[in-house]
């Protein structure tokens, strides 16, 4: 495979699995939205308290699920950047985006850490949602 075909190759493996990762946050963010909505409307309305569990239980899985879909999208998008920094030796300084970014990123201001941050919020939410259900359902009949 000539250096072009390899620089190409790598570039749509990155591009291909940045953009899923992406598509991947947006589905989550959407399904969590609907998933708050019921349980706001099962405490609206004082369905059975089984009803918050179930749903609290719900965003639990939906976080989990998540986290391992987004954790393998890292680790895919991990396997081009070596290449792409070896790709990157024939451009100037300013344009080694790849290599700069491994030498200059901070540690806060980054996707995954935005990504894991609302995963935990809604994780910590659903746990919370699924403890307070099941409370109610035994402790209060």
């Amino acid at each position: 495979m000539d250096a072009l075909n390899q620089q190409q190759y790598l570039c749509d493996h990155y591009r291909f699995t940045a953009e899923q990762r992406l598509k991947a946050f947006n589905f989550f963010v959407v399904l969590s939205i609907f998933a708050e909505g019921g349980i706001f409307t099962a405490v609206e309305k004082g369905f059975h308290p089984l009803i918050l569990t179930l749903l609290g239980g719900f965003v639990l899985i939906l976080c989990c699920v998540f986290w391992l879909v987004d954790a393998r999208s890292r680790q895919l998008m991990a396997l081009a950047k070596p290449g792409l920094k070896l790709v990157e030796q024939d451009l100037p300084p300013q344009a080694r985006l790849f290599t700069r970014d491994t030498e200059e990123r901070g540690t806060i201001v980054r996707f995954t850490f935005a990504i894991r941050a609302l995963l935990l919020a809604q994780f910590l939410f659903g746990a919370g949602v699924a403890a307070y259900g099941l409370w109610r359902w035994l402790v209060l009949p």
